[in-house]
């Protein structure tokens, strides 16, 4: 293959992966959708529990949902932790490993339904707030993960050695939003039990919503747990992003636009990254790049 056709083949490629960009929130519906495909559960007021509810599926959606088609990684990891068979630990564990290091963030990026939610949020007219200042509230997530998630399911368990879902229960808006609030419109029996815990869940989904119109992905950023544990494997996923230094202007136009408060030409594996790929159809240059497979492995090729 000579020159010519080599940079044939590279336009080829990088257009195709940008009409996959441009088609990113069609990508998040089918999602959603293959997410929550028992559609007629929503009316009868009842879950799918069949075989396909034991898998996980790779954004955060709710077991409780009528439509759910699998379980949350998050709700699953808890329900295993906060009790005394941790059998399916590692099933659990190991899911979500194997989609971290395959696609990192991008999974918060593409895959998550209620990423999806909060980005149709933000369409809404409004003003629109950045959120650079506020860096420090993003280790919140991390803290959420650690103590909600692992330290309270592991340790406050009761005398049948079980424990509560702390995050899922007490904190999740995405359990309401699924679960919550079409089950109880469906079910009167569930209706009729509805008390101050689904009050007060349902202020805390009336908060995101409002922060979703004004803020980019205020959950993403700063609750999360499952971006916690996707953002742990953004340096060593599969899908990663690379930026050509003999390329790149400096013009600062990817930062700018980034969402996420992240500049790629400084850190192409930053932890807030989800891979959005709104820096790399901005890109005047056409210098940033998304690759796939061991990063490492490609560069001790090269050297060899």
């Amino acid at each position: 293959m000579n020159t010519v056709e080599k940079k044939l083949v590279n336009k080829k490629k990088k257009g195709s992966f940008k009409d996959f960009l441009k088609s990113r929130t069609m990508v998040q519906m089918m999602a959603t959708l293959l997410t929550n495909i028992h559609l007629p559960n929503f009316f009868k007021g009842t879950l799918y529990q069949g075989k396909g509810k034991i898998a996980c599926v790779p954004g955060l959606n709710c077991y409780s949902c009528p439509g759910a088609t699998g379980a949350c990684p998050i709700g699953s990891f808890q329900a295993v932790i906060g009790s005394r068979d941790f059998a399916l630990t590692y099933y659990i564990t190991g899911i979500i490993i194997f989609f971290g290091v395959m696609l990192g963030r991008f999974i918060c990026g593409f895959l998550c339904p209620f990423g999806w939610f909060q980005d149709m949020l933000h369409k809404i007219p409004s003003k629109k707030f950045r959120t650079k200042k506020l860096k420090f509230l993003t280790y919140t997530k991390y803290i959420i993960l650690v103590v909600a998630v692992i330290l309270l399911p592991t340790f406050m368990n009761n005398k049948a050695g079980l424990a509560s879902p702390y995050f899922c229960k007490y904190i999740c808006p995405q359990g309401i939003l699924e679960g919550g609030i079409p089950l109880s419109i469906a079910n009167p029996a569930i209706r009729a039990t509805l008390g101050k815990l689904f009050t007060w869940k349902l202020m805390i989904l009336i908060s995101v919503i409002g922060l979703s119109i004004m803020v980019y992905r205020p959950f993403c950023k700063w609750i999360c747990p499952l971006g916690a544990l996707y953002a742990l494997f953004n340096k060593v996923s599969f899908l990663h992003y690379k930026v050509d230094e003999n390329t790149c202007i400096s013009c600062g136009k990817c930062a700018r636009t980034c969402k996420m408060e992240v500049d790629i030409t400084k850190n192409t594996a930053h932890m807030e990254c989800i891979r959005c790929g709104e820096c790399v159809k901005v890109c005047p240059t056409k210098a940033i790049s998304v690759n796939w497979g061991p990063e490492k492995m490609k560069l001790l090729e090269k050297a060899r």
